[in-house]
């Protein structure tokens, strides 16, 4: 079973279309990609991701993605990740999917 919250819990998150624009490896992580995201009136973000075992490079840039943007931010391998880039992962987690949307939408574009 899963915990629930409340919707007043659901309004705190602030999740936004990004555009993955800058795609760089993290010295000494196998699996992390650095990821410079343009969110429009938020600017850019740098996020820390650990998809480097499922997305090239080139597949990366210039994706749309959903930024949970109003994450605090955490270091990884001594970057300050500015937020979390949703996924979806089977039960092994031998399988990780990006959340994008299914049509063209706006960067910056909020989701509810």
């Amino acid at each position: 079973m899963t915990n629930t919250i409340n919707f007043s819990d659901w309004e705190k998150l602030d999740l936004r279309v990004a555009e993955v624009i800058k795609v760089e490896d993290v010295e000494g992580a196998d699996k992390l990609y650095k990821l410079t995201l343009d969110v429009d009136d938020l600017g850019e973000r740098i996020v820390c991701a650990g998809v480097k075992d499922y997305y090239s490079r080139d597949e990366l840039k210039g994706k749309k993605v959903i930024l949970l943007a109003n994450l605090a931010p955490r270091k990884m391998k001594g970057i300050e990740s500015q937020g979390m880039i949703l996924a979806a992962v089977n039960k092994d987690e031998s399988e990780i999917v990006l959340v994008s949307p299914e049509n063209e939408i706006a960067v910056g574009s909020k989701i509810r």
